[in-house]
């Protein structure tokens, strides 16, 4: 996938214009380690390594990872969700759900 982007020195604007990309070399995560691993945790947002000019790796902070694919799991359950229900699957509104819920509630009391 070629990166199609404008070059500023370590920052890359996307053809959208509205979104920033931080893009380094790879040297740069040899040689400035700290200051990559700072500027993820900082921005939260991935950092391109290229290799040649082209994009190789993307660099993430643990955090930002960690939201990235919580995101991504509480994307696949509401998918799942509406599958489920566009294939006939019973659905409640959240008046029948309260209803069932103080029902089990009530039961588990007895």
């Amino acid at each position: 996938m070629a990166l199609h982007t404008y070059h500023t020195p370590d920052i890359i604007l996307s053809e959208k214009g509205d979104d920033v990309m931080n893009i380094k070399p790879s040297t740069s995560l040899r040689n400035e380690y700290t200051q990559i691993s700072e500027l993820a945790r900082k921005t939260g947002e991935p950092i391109i390594i290229t290799n040649k000019g082209e994009a190789d790796l993307v660099v993430l902070s643990i955090d930002a990872f960690e939201e990235r694919e919580k995101m991504f799991r509480h994307r696949d359950k509401v998918y799942e969700a509406e599958i489920a229900r566009l294939n006939g699957m019973p659905t409640y509104t959240p008046e029948q759900l309260h209803a069932e819920l103080e029902a089990l509630y009530a039961a588990a009391e007895k």
